[in-house]
């Protein structure tokens, strides 16, 4: 059973391995919504994401026997970490199953704690299954990273922290995978106080959770498809449903797209690098029909490798018209190409890059095609350029961004 006293216990225990993550209020967001807006950075604990503290909290209540087999697990990354570090502080072995599609950083941190990684399947799901057969093969000891008990509790430390914090917390959003976090975060909150909301947030290309509340049975989705790796997850967990069922009083999806704006705003507005499951609460704060309202958004991690990272800002960019792409016509004759950069120096654009074409057309002085990739400060910019252009004589094409 998921009681306050174990939820006291747990709170006590894992501060030996979890840092301050004290809110941190958005004005940002808070303007955007109508809302107060306050963030638990998650993404700031040792191993970059909250789940140290159900893994830890879980092997705390292990019996000596139990850790001497050593410890297996299956995850795409946090809960991983998260074994491994606590697995190192009890002095036992860790094997770690990864998705082959894994984050290279998560990988490597994983190793880094002294535990070992295979790396198995294209989703947890898969994993998963390899590692619980390893447990019965090896007689390892499974630690399952959400559909357990006690990791729940380890996992709902994170809302006596937010209600000590801010007692009169109206909403909590916090991201669902496969459901560990959303079950010890709703639950400990209702123990507290049951007028508080707590609202479930997944990637809609991996909605199990909400697939399964709405059937009012667990159910296995056919396969998933989202850039938020740490949440892509086919079945929830069977033990911890029942909770969410009487706890979550609601659940919120977010396209991809979304979160790749929402990695933007947390970079410029808070100096914070958030994964893309981490982001989901912060791009979910759009989807909250509410105002005048204190709300709290779970960053559940930051563990991105700078590949990912690089091309999300990439797309942000393009998303907030930022950055973007044109094509134009132009007579294949000396000075056209300075009086198009002219006309664009003059709005303020920013060229990025050139591609000249000269083979546009088989009479090259009627038209060669010119793409123009340029830096705007947002939509309204972008077309105070595309409008000089035309006024100038020219005909300008969006097209794909071409970075």
């Amino acid at each position: 059973m998921l009681t306050l006293d174990k939820f006291e216990e747990a709170s006590e225990i894992v501060k030996k391995v979890t840092q301050e993550t004290s809110l941190v209020y958005s004005e940002y967001f808070s303007q955007q919504t109508g809302n107060k807006v306050y963030l638990k950075p998650e993404n700031m604990q040792v191993t970059g994401a909250y789940k140290i503290r159900g893994a830890y909290y879980k092997i705390s209540t292990l019996s000596p026997e139990e850790r001497e087999k050593g410890l297996i697990t299956a995850s795409a990354g946090n809960h991983a970490q998260g074994v491994a570090y606590a697995a190192k502080a009890f002095g036992v072995k860790a094997v770690i199953v990864m998705p082959t599609t894994t984050p290279l950083i998560k990988v490597e941190r994983t190793k880094s704690y002294g535990a070992e990684v295979v790396l198995y399947g294209d989703v947890y799901d898969e994993a998963c299954e390899k590692a619980l057969s390893m447990a019965e093969e090896e007689g390892y000891t499974f630690i399952h990273p959400f559909d357990d008990l006690t990791v729940a509790t380890g996992q709902g430390t994170i809302a006596m922290e937010i209600i000590k914090d801010l007692p009169l917390v109206d909403y909590i959003l916090v991201p669902i995978g496969g459901g560990g976090l959303a079950t010890g975060v709703s639950t400990l909150a209702k123990l507290l106080n049951p007028n508080i909301k707590v609202i479930g947030v997944e990637p809609a290309g991996a909605n199990c959770m909400q697939v399964s509340l709405e059937k009012g049975e667990v159910t296995t989705l056919p396969g998933v498809n989202t850039i938020a790796d740490g949440t892509a997850v086919k079945r929830p967990g069977e033990k911890i449903f029942p909770y969410l069922q009487k706890n979550l009083d609601g659940i919120l999806t977010v396209e991809d797209p979304e979160l790749v704006v929402a990695f933007l705003d947390m970079v410029e507005n808070h100096k914070m690098i958030v994964e893309n499951s981490g982001l989901l609460t912060v791009a979910a704060l759009k989807h909250l029909d509410v105002k005048g309202k204190k709300i709290v958004a779970i960053l559940s991690g930051g563990n991105m490798d700078v590949i990912t990272m690089s091309s999300v800002v990439q797309n942000g960019l393009i998303a907030r018209d930022r950055i973007f792409t044109i094509s134009v016509l132009l007579p294949d004759k000396p000075g056209e190409l300075t009086r198009v950069s002219g006309v664009i120096a003059k709005e303020q654009g920013n060229v990025i890059k050139l591609e000249h074409n000269q083979f546009y057309s088989t009479n090259r002085n009627a038209a060669v095609e010119l793409q123009i990739t340029l830096e705007a400060f947002g939509t309204s910019h972008k077309l105070q350029i595309i409008r000089a252009l035309e006024e100038a004589g020219y005909q300008p094409r969006q097209v794909r961004a071409n970075l």
